[in-house]
């Protein structure tokens, strides 16, 4: 029930987790309503704004119609907004952006018009250097018509595309001036390209519906517009698709580090999701499992912060034998607390969204999993919830270990001074929450959450997989993470 989002960052300053989806119909059928059902899967990854663009292969070339807005995927699109979206070919896009940040003009997908035509691009991920790229541009005349580093991207593509032969080469050579995170789907009058960054911070993969090719964030897209999973985007790879060659692979960037995102597996991803192979479900089934192994508690009754605590709560239950059970009732049509773009929005929207089962904990010991604490802010109202209900003991364990650092690639995980761990013992957040005891995972166990696979845990260690921008896009920089970082990666 992660509370992490709201930050207060300057207005022009944006960091985001979002949700791409991208189709190419080869058959010529129109794509929009496709688009809208993808997005609505991947809703959890960003709820500000959402936008659509569409585009028909056999019309006028370079003819890009679109629809986005502020708010939830089906509050801005009306069955008469995707009727009129006529095309084959088509990018989608959900959005969380930092509080001030949060307008129309920065909603995507991004659609340029420019000499060669034009390029729809939606983008998941933080350019570290983009206040950089963004100047040199503005000096030599671009006028920018966004606050997001998305269409820094754009721009870049659009420059080399005017000297290179085909679209894909002038992806590619724009994305190498780029550094940091990024799944970008970008649609072109005739081809549709998927691109991860080298080190596959944000996860991207490839299905197929009959004879349509689809790009989406999360697996959970393909299964909701029934189609078929065929493989993820590897790190670094870029794929171009076609009628005329299908699936075309371009590893030019691919590289032997990694560095996945382990909050996708600990929170951002949906459980039904496969990342890399990965199933997210199992990865906090792992992380409950270990929870019980470092930090057993005698308890009656083991219960999960919805949603993502919910796996992880079974995983703690299977290990110590203690029951698994039901504690909350979530308002499903309530979103993310994070949200909420003002902090005391944020705090009274908790009992909006959750109730307790006072049948299911009163009188009983309970032990609460939740994926992280971020400010504190929820999980002590959480806590008050449970021992108001009557529970006679509330233990909190945390699928995740305590968040020390910021993140500079793509989710906007507050400065140090508002983390709640910063500078506090274990047992100095036990008594801010209220609970009887408290438990993190251990930050050794990250690795079996990923089945070995190399991951980013910055935001937890302090080691990023690469140098922290020296000019701070957040806004919070400080100088001593930089020079006490060494970068590692995680085997």
């Amino acid at each position: 029930m992660s509370e992490i989002f709201d930050n207060g960052f300057d207005d022009d300053v944006l960091h985001e987790e979002c949700g791409v989806f991208g189709i190419y119909d080869f058959d010529g059928d129109d794509v929009a309503a496709t688009i809208y059902y993808g997005l609505f899967a991947l809703q959890h990854r960003g709820q500000e704004s959402c936008g659509i663009a569409v585009s028909d292969t056999e019309g006028p070339k370079g003819k890009v119609l679109s629809s986005k807005g502020m708010g939830l995927v089906n509050e801005v699109f009306t069955p008469e907004d995707l009727e009129k979206l006529k095309g084959n070919i088509g990018v989608g896009h959900v959005r969380y952006s930092t509080a001030g940040a949060s307008t129309r003009e920065n909603a995507q997908p991004l659609v340029l018009n420019y000499i060669k035509g034009t390029l729809g691009l939606a983008h998941n991920g933080n350019l570290v250097n983009a206040p950089e790229l963004r100047r040199q541009l503005e000096q030599t005349g671009a006028i920018f018509q966004t606050t997001i580093d998305s269409e820094v991207i754009a721009y870049h593509i659009a420059r080399e595309r005017v000297n290179t032969s085909t679209v894909e080469q002038a992806v590619l050579n724009a994305l190498k001036k780029v550094r940091g995170s990024y799944s970008l789907i970008v649609m072109s009058p005739r081809k549709l390209i998927g691109v991860r960054d080298p080190f596959g911070f944000r996860p991207l993969c490839i299905g197929r519906r009959n004879n349509a090719y689809i790009l989406a964030s999360e697996s959970c897209a393909l299964d909701t517009v029934g189609a078929e999973f065929i493989r993820d985007v590897e790190p670094g790879e870029m794929v171009t698709i076609t009628p005329e060659h299908g699936i075309v692979s371009h590893r030019d960037m691919c590289q032997d580090k990694h560095a996945r995102c382990i909050f996708e597996y600990i929170y951002f991803a949906r459980s039904d999701s496969v990342l890399d192979k990965m199933s997210v479900y199992e990865s906090r089934i792992i992380a409950g499992r270990c929870l019980a192994k470092d930090s057993p508690v005698e308890a009656d009754l083991v219960v999960g912060v919805p949603e993502s605590g919910n796996a992880a709560a079974l995983g703690y239950s299977l290990e110590s034998g203690i029951p698994y059970g039901t504690a909350f009732v979530k308002n499903t049509y309530v979103g993310r607390t994070f949200i909420k773009p003002k902090q005391s929005q944020r705090e009274s929207s908790v009992q909006v969204k959750l109730n307790v089962l006072k049948e299911a904990v009163c009188g009983k010991r309970v032990i609460m999993i939740d994926d992280s604490i971020v400010r504190g802010t929820t999980s002590d109202r959480i806590v008050g919830m449970l021992k108001a209900a009557g529970a006679t003991e509330v233990h909190v364990r945390i699928s995740s270990p305590p968040f020390l650092h910021p993140c500079y690639f793509g989710t906007d995980i507050p400065s140090e001074e508002q983390l709640i761990a910063h500078n506090r013992s274990v047992e100095e957040i036990r008594e801010i929450l209220g609970a009887d005891s408290l438990g993190y995972l251990e930050l050794n166990r990250l690795k079996e959450l990923t089945d070995g696979r190399q991951y980013c845990d910055g935001c937890f260690s302090g080691s990023y997989p690469m140098e922290p921008p020296e000019e701070d896009i957040r806004g919070e920089y400080d100088e001593t993470i930089r020079q006490g970082n060494k970068n590692t990666r995680h085997e």
